[in-house]
Order: C-alpha cells, then structure tokens, then sequence
C-alpha cells in the first residue's frame, strides 16, 4: 500500500471515531447493477477503441502544461484531497476538521461507490492505454481501466455537493466533469472509461435516494455546510486559475 493510500485508511479511521461511521448506504438488489447500465467495455479494433488511442496519443502533449499539473493534483481521491478540489467550485474550503459530516457523507460514497467500480473492473479487465501505447503518465496507476473509479466518485461528488448548494451548480459539475478528465490527462484511463463513470456516477447517486441513511446523513451535511458559508469560513485559493483550465475538455 503506497503513502496516499494510507493516509486514506488513516484519515477514514479517524472520521469514523470522531462522527461515527455511516451504516452502508446500499446491500443487495439496491446496489445497481452497472453491467447492466453501463455499455461494455471497447475491444481492440472497434471503433470506441480507436477513438480511446487516439485521444491518449493527443493529449501526451499536455506533459508538463498546466492542466498536466492539475491532473496530478486530482490523483488524490481521499475525502481531505477531494474536498480541497472542489473548493474552487464550492466556494469555500471545506476540511474535515471543520466539516465532519461532510466528510464522513463523501468517504461513504466514495467507499460503496469504488466497490460497484472495481466488480466492473473485473469483469472486463480492460488495459490502461498506457500497456497498449507507449507515452508518458503523471502518475503510477494499477489494476484495470474500464470504468474509470476517480471519474465515478469525483462525479458523484459534483452531484451531491450540488444537491448540498445548488447556487454552485454549474462550477460544481463542470468540476466534477474535469476531475474525471484528468485521469485522460494523466494517460491512466481512456475517455471511455471516464465517460463511464459519469454514467455510472448518475445511476449511483441515483439509487442512494432511496436510502434512509443517505437521506439522513445528506441533511445533516446540508445544515453543516449551510453553517459553515454562513460563519467565517476560509475562500479558497488560484480559482481563477482553475477555472480556466477547467472550463473545457482538453481532448
């Protein structure tokens, strides 16, 4: 298990301690299944699958550019890091500390929602582009590719925060949009992938309405985060940078 990793566990322990974890918010027939939702994987030589290699091959000039930078940054999927991405769009700057049920509500999604993922993963096993194709990445990446985890929760994330503040609407999505991008960015999964994992993402959100603790707990982080615009809380910081670079696809 690498550094990042880690201080995932660590962090999701300690959230767990301090606000008491959610119970799962999906079991059984309510957890969709995304073999079923989502298209199948592209295969080598069909059209999906041509179109994935050439975007990877395209966008291994963004190497060092400022969109490269901010998809490393992006790489970080753990709730500290993810609330720091969406700061910009959300208009303030969430932390655990001062937002726990926040917190706990996105650790949550992100934990039932990269468990849908990987069960997809698995069935098709499908490479990432850099095994097929050579080009650089901007940062190490295991297992498979198709669909894309990062792309599902950091949609999923937009969704939520969206429901959380609708005023933010427009940022929050085209963020949660662009977090998936940037593993198109980084070379470690196709625009397919990413593509799936908005799907998958909208079908997921969807089926958490339909639980008692989703619902509670999404109230709570309503109440929570209302309170925390209203008092002094912290703006965040380069938006405008963000924003720029954010503001369309970069393939």
């Amino acid at each position: 298990m690498n550094l990042t990793a880690r201080a995932g566990v660590v962090f999701i322990i300690l959230v767990s301690c301090s606000v008491g974890r959610s119970q799962q918010y999906l079991s059984g027939s309510e957890i969709p299944d995304m073999t079923r939702v989502l298209p199948p994987a592209p295969v080598s030589g069909d059209a999906r699958d041509t179109r994935d290699r050439d975007i990877f091959r395209a966008t291994r000039s963004l190497q060092g550019s400022p969109r490269w930078m901010l998809a490393q940054s992006d790489v970080d999927w753990h709730t500290p890091a993810l609330m720091k991405s969406f700061s910009c769009a959300l208009g303030v700057a969430p932390d655990p500390a001062k937002t726990p049920r926040l917190a706990a509500l996105l650790t949550e999604v992100s934990t039932e929602s990269n468990a849908i993922v990987n069960r997809v993963k698995d069935i098709y096993k499908r490479q990432r582009p850099f095994h097929v194709d050579e080009g650089p990445i901007c940062a190490p990446a295991e297992g498979f590719d198709y669909p894309s985890g990062h792309s599902t929760i950091g949609f999923a994330t937009g969704l939520i925060l969206t429901e959380l503040e609708p005023d933010r609407a427009t940022e929050l999505l085209a963020r949660g949009r662009a977090f998936g991008e940037s593993r198109v960015v980084c070379g470690v999964h196709n625009a397919s992938a990413v593509e799936a994992g908005r799907v998958e993402a909208a079908a997921f959100v969807a089926a958490l309405h339909g639980s008692p603790a989703f619902r509670r707990d999404i109230e709570a982080a309503r109440n929570e985060l209302d309170a925390f615009r209203k008092g002094s809380a912290p703006k965040p910081q380069a938006c405008d940078i963000e924003s720029g670079l954010t503001a369309s696809s970069p393939y």
